[in-house]
């Protein structure tokens, strides 16, 4: 009557050994308990789970997605150096048949017999009217990019915004016709200024002509380039974490030490991109140029006389008149551009890169 009934060795049916679910420890899965200790699930560890994962399929979408992205990225490289096997083969019999240097003749003859050309004033009026309109237009961009982002009232800032993201929209032709028919005048007018009092620094010398100049063709590329390096800059200070601002501001620092301590550091690697973006519209421009400059063929620092002429100018300009021999010629200019343009496009990322690391170590 008071006997403890025999408690048999089988775990199942009430021996001394435990079941599994007091083996574990507390938190395992509730399954573990229904499950014999000898019974693991395939592929599971006995300490709950279920199996192990599932095999990585052949073929997902995954894998698809990364094929698509780098196939994108290879036929990038593999146009570019299409067009520079285009320009190359195009470029190779008239660069054999001038009998003049290439690189250092400043005249441009290619219809004649023999044909004549060089790229030396090209390229440096190409570099000049670049240089100065990235120098009229990046200190106004970055004004209002700033005013914009941290100054404007917020409803102000977006509506100014949009119509700079409008203004960059606008063709070429219409800053070149507009440069060419309103801008002249009071370009000339600044000119004959600048050459009465400012005379004495040989970029403002001369006796005249003045109108279409190198002067007139770089105040219509910074009012081209400046929408595209306001929109970019405005973004990347935009962009800056509040947590900094406000940190600068907590301290004492002034709006402006705010700005220049906070704001200015963590974009200046998108500053530059966005400069470099500027700069390679105002290399390539062609049509505004073409009705802006004065298509002469002459190295000069004289901004102020009427002259000047870039790469895609010419190619605008004397494409319809040349012969095999001078559309050779003007296929190899624009090689000359496209070698420009990419080294600037190195340049840039390798300036990025470095301020990135840099930035990365500091912190």
């Amino acid at each position: 009557m008071g006997e403890t009934p025999h408690r048999s060795a089988d775990a199942g049916t009430g021996g001394h050994t435990v079941t599994s679910s007091h083996q574990w420890p507390a938190g395992a899965s509730a399954r573990v308990a229904e499950t014999p200790v000898s019974g693991r699930t395939p592929g599971g560890d006995g300490l709950g789970g279920g199996g192990g994962l599932p095999r990585r399929q052949a073929f997902g979408t995954e894998r698809a997605f990364r094929g698509l992205t780098l196939a994108a990225g290879a036929l990038v490289l593999v146009i570019i150096v299409a067009i520079a096997a285009f320009l190359i083969a195009k470029a190779v019999p008239a660069l054999q048949a001038n009998s003049e240097s290439f690189w250092t003749y400043e005249g441009w003859f290619p219809n004649d017999n023999p044909p004549k050309f060089g790229i030396a004033a090209l390229a440096f009026g190409t570099v000049l009217t670049a240089a100065l309109a990235l120098l009229m237009a990046v200190p106004v961009a970055l004004g209002i990019a700033l005013f914009l982002s941290h100054y404007a009232p917020r409803r102000l800032g977006n509506a100014l915004g949009f119509l700079i993201d409008l203004l960059a929209a606008v063709p070429s032709v219409v800053f070149g016709l507009w440069g060419r028919d309103y801008l002249v005048g009071p370009v000339t007018d600044l000119s004959v200024w600048l050459n009465t009092y400012f005379g004495w620094i040989p970029i403002f010398g001369g006796d005249g002509p003045y109108g279409n100049s190198i002067l007139l063709g770089s105040l219509v590329l910074a009012i081209m380039a400046l929408p595209i390096i306001t929109s970019l800059t405005r973004e990347v200070f935009l962009q800056t974490p509040t947590a900094n601002e406000e940190a600068a501001l907590a301290l004492g620092a002034t709006r402006w030490e705010m700005i220049r301590t906070a704001v200015l550091p963590y974009g200046r690697p998108g500053v530059i991109a966005a400069v470099m973006l500027g700069l390679g519209r105002a290399l390539g421009e062609t049509i505004a140029l073409a009705l802006t400059l004065g298509s002469t063929y002459a190295i000069s620092f004289n901004i102020l006389e009427s002259g000047g002429n870039t790469i895609a100018a010419n190619i605008a300009n004397r494409f319809a008149e040349a012969n095999d021999t001078g559309r050779g010629a003007l296929i190899a200019s624009g090689l000359v551009l496209f070698a420009i343009t990419l080294l600037v496009n190195i340049a840039a990322r390798a300036i990025i890169y470095r301020r990135r690391e840099f930035t990365e170590s500091a912190a």
